[in-house]
C-alpha cells in the first residue's frame, strides 16, 4: 500500500512535470510580429523601407534583427517610393512598413503612384486593435478608414483579423504582390502583439514563373502582309520590349526589312550603339528622330503604350498603318488606334516576323541607304538648340551634355517630374532598366524616394537623381537619409527658382507668373552640412571643376545647378497646342 508520504511525493513530481511542460510551451510561444518578420525573411526579402510608428516599431525592429535590413526614411511618401524604386531596380518584391492613420495619409501620394507603376510592392500598415471597447478611453486621434481609402485609390487590400489567420493573410498578400502590382496588408496592434506557437516552418512564397507566349499565326500573317508593302518601316520599342529581352530579335528584324528603330522615353537607350537607332520618339525626341519618322510608311510597335508623350499629343507618328505588339490585349489601341493587333511576347513575335518575312535586297531598303546612314552618323544633339546660358545660369541642355561626359557611364538615372525633363534625351543609361521616370501620377516629389530605392537595389552603380527645386523642397529632409544609409548617389538639382512647368503654363497663356517664381536659394551649404560633397553650379566651368569627383564618386555628391528658367520643355508647347485644338 502506498503511504501518504509517497503519494505527496508523486503529486509533487507530477506538479513539477506539469510546470516544466507549461514552461516549455510558453518558451515555444513568440509574438506574431516576430513570426511575420521571420516569414518575410524566408520569402527572400533582404531589405524593407519605412518610417517607424508606435503601431509598427516592434515589427520593424524584429525585421531588422532577423536579418532583413530596415531602411528608414524621413517621410512616408519617401519610404513607399523607396520600396517601389527597389522593386523596379531588382525585379524583386519591394516591402514598405509604415504606420496607420496620419502615417497612411502621409504616404497616400506614393501609394497611389506605386499602384500605377506595375512594380511588385507590399505596403504593410499598422492598424488599430480589433474589438476595441466603444466606451473605452479615447479619443483615438489616429482613427482613419485606411482600408477604404486605399481601396478607393486602386490598391488591393488585405487585413489580418486574428493571430490564427495572420500568416495566411500575409501569404496571400505577398503572393498577390509578386504576381505584379501594389497591395496593402493591415496588421492590428493586438494581432501583432499576440503570442502564438512558433511554426515548424516559415512561409515560402515565390514569384510565379511566366512563360512567354508567341502570337497566333493569323495575326503574324496580317502583320507580315502590311510590312511587306512598306518600304520605309519604323520600329518603336518600349519598356515591354526590354523586359522581354527583345533587343537582339528586333534589331535582326529591322535589318531584315530595312527599318529604322526608335524607343519610347521609358525604353530609353534600348538600342544603344546601334547605327540605325534614332533615340527617343515623341516629346523627348531629337530632330533626327522627328525628321525620319515623318518619312515612315508603316510603324511597328513592340511593348509600348503609345501615350501622349510618346506620340507628342498625336503628332510624332505619321498617319500610316500601325501594328502594335503587346502581351496584354487591353494595352493595344488603348491610347492610339492600331490597325493590326498582335498579342504576344515581344521577342517571340519579332522572331516570328523574321521567319515570316523574306530578306530584302539593299535597293528595297531606302532607310538603309548611304545618305541616311551618313545623316544619322553625323547627327550631333547640340545641333538641336542654341545654348542660352547667362552669366549666372545654365541652359539645362548644355548642362546635361556636360554631365553626360563627366558622370560614370555605368549609372542608374532617376528623374523626378517638371519642366527640367527637357534633359532626358541628353543623358544616357546602359539600358532601360537603369532609367526610371516618375510620371505615373503626374506628380513631383517622389523622385528622391525612388532614387534611394534604386541605389539600394543596385549599389554597384552610382545612382544619379535629377530633380527640380520644387520637388526637392518637398523631400529635402531625405538628404540625411542618403548619408545615414550610405547610399551611392549624385543629386543634380535643376534649380530654376520656380515651379518650371507652371511658370511656362502661365506664360503660354499670357497670365502673371509671379506666384510660380521663388528666391534664388543656395542649397549646397545645406547638403554639405549633412555630409555631402556639394557645389553651386552657375557655369560650365563650375561643373568642370567637379569632374574628378563626378568621374569616381567616393561619397554622396550634391550639385545645385542654377538653370535658365526661360527655356521651356517641348511638351509644354505641345500640350498648349493640343489644348488649343480641343
Amino acid at each position: 500500500m502506498t503511504s501518504a508520504a509517497q503519494r505527496r511525493a508523486g503529486a509533487d513530481k507530477g506538479a513539477e512535470k506539469s510546470a516544466e511542460k507549461s514552461a516549455h510551451r510558453a518558451a515555444d510561444k513568440v509574438p506574431v510580429y516576430q513570426v511575420l518578420a521571420e516569414d518575410i525573411k524566408a520569402m527572400g526579402v533582404e531589405a524593407v523601407f519605412g518610417l517607424m510608428s508606435d503601431d509598427t516599431a516592434l515589427f520593424a525592429t524584429a525585421l531588422d534583427t532577423s536579418g532583413v535590413r530596415f531602411y528608414g526614411a524621413r517621410h512616408e511618401n519617401t519610404a513607399i517610393a523607396m520600396a517601389d524604386g527597389y522593386a523596379y531596380a531588382t525585379g524583386r518584391l519591394g516591402v514598405a512598413v509604415v504606420g496607420r492613420g496620419p502615417a497612411l495619409a502621409n504616404g497616400l501620394h506614393a501609394a497611389v503612384y506605386a499602384s500605377r507603376t506595375g512594380s511588385s510592392l507590399l505596403v504593410i500598415y499598422g492598424e488599430a486593435a480589433t474589438g476595441a471597447q466603444p466606451n473605452g478611453l479615447g479619443p483615438d486621434y489616429k482613427a482613419f478608414d485606411g482600408v477604404g481609402v486605399l481601396r478607393a485609390a486602386g490598391l488591393r487590400t488585405f487585413s489580418a483579423t486574428s493571430p490564427q489567420s495572420v500568416r495566411a493573410v500575409l501569404a496571400d498578400a505577398a503572393a498577390t504582390a509578386m504576381a505584379g502590382g501594389s497591395v496593402s496588408l493591415h496588421l492590428p496592434t493586438n494581432v501583432q502583439l499576440a503570442e502564438i506557437e512558433r511554426p515548424a516552418e516559415a512561409l515560402s512564397i515565390k514569384r510565379p514563373e511566366r512563360t512567354p507566349a508567341p502570337a497566333k499565326p493569323q495575326s503574324i500573317a496580317a502583320a507580315a502582309a502590311v510590312l511587306a508593302k512598306a518600304s520605309r518601316p519604323l520600329i518603336v520599342a518600349g519598356m515591354g520590349a526590354h523586359r522581354a529581352g527583345a533587343r537582339k530579335a528586333i534589331e535582326q528584324l529591322a535589318d531584315r526589312i530595312g527599318a529604322l528603330i526608335v524607343t519610347t522615353a521609358r525604353g530609353k537607350d534600348l538600342f544603344r550603339g546601334n547605327p540605325n537607332a534614332l533615340g527617343i520618339i515623341g516629346s523627348f525626341s531629337h530632330s533626327i528622330a522627328r525628321r525620319m519618322a515623318d518619312q515612315a510608311d508603316c510603324v511597328l510597335v513592340f511593348g509600348a503604350g503609345l501615350n501622349f508623350l510618346t506620340t507628342s499629343f498625336g503628332t510624332s507618328l505619321p498617319q500610316v498603318p500601325l501594328i502594335q505588339v503587346d502581351t496584354v490585349r487591353s494595352n493595344i489601341g488603348r491610347w492610339l488606334n492600331a490597325d493590326v493587333a498582335v498579342v504576344g511576347d515581344a521577342r517571340l513575335v519579332a522572331e516570328q516576323l523574321i521567319e515570316a518575312l523574306p530578306e530584302r535586297p539593299a535597293k528595297a531598303k531606302p532607310f538603309r541607304d548611304e545618305a541616311t546612314a551618313k545623316l544619322i552618323a553625323a547627327f550631333d544633339p547640340q545641333q538641336d538648340f542654341k545654348p542660352a546660358n547667362t552669366a549666372r545660369t545654365l541652359d539645362p541642355r548644355s548642362l546635361a551634355l556636360e554631365l553626360e561626359t563627366l558622370l560614370p557611364r555605368e549609372r542608374n538615372l532617376v528623374v523626378d517630374g517638371g519642366n527640367f525633363l527637357i534633359v532626358v534625351p541628353y543623358l544616357s543609361v546602359p539600358d532601360p532598366g537603369a532609367f526610371k521616370m516618375i510620371g505615373e501620377f503626374a506628380s513631383i516629389g517622389l523622385g528622391f524616394g525612388a532614387a534611394l530605392g534604386v541605389a539600394r537595389g543596385r549599389p554597384d552603380r552610382t545612382t544619379v537623381l535629377v530633380v527640380g527645386d520644387g520637388g526637392f523642397l518637398m523631400t529635402m529632409g531625405e538628404l540625411e537619409t542618403v548619408v545615414r544609409e550610405d547610399l551611392p548617389m549624385v543629386i543634380v538639382l535643376m534649380n530654376d527658382c520656380a515651379y518650371g512647368a507652371e511658370l511656362h503654363f502661365l506664360k503660354l497663356r499670357q497670365h502673371p507668373v509671379g506666384k510660380s517664381v521663388f528666391p534664388d536659394v543656395d542649397f549646397a551649404p545645406i547638403a554639405e552640412a549633412l555630409g555631402f560633397e556639394a557645389a553651386t553650379i552657375r557655369t560650365l566651368e563650375d561643373l568642370k571643376r567637379m569632374a574628378p569627383k563626378l568621374a569616381k564618386p567616393e561619397g554622396p555628391i550634391f550639385l545645385d545647378c542654377k538653370i535658365n528658367a526661360d527655356i521651356a520643355a517641348p511638351f509644354m508647347s505641345e500640350f498648349a497646342h493640343f489644348e488649343g485644338r480641343h
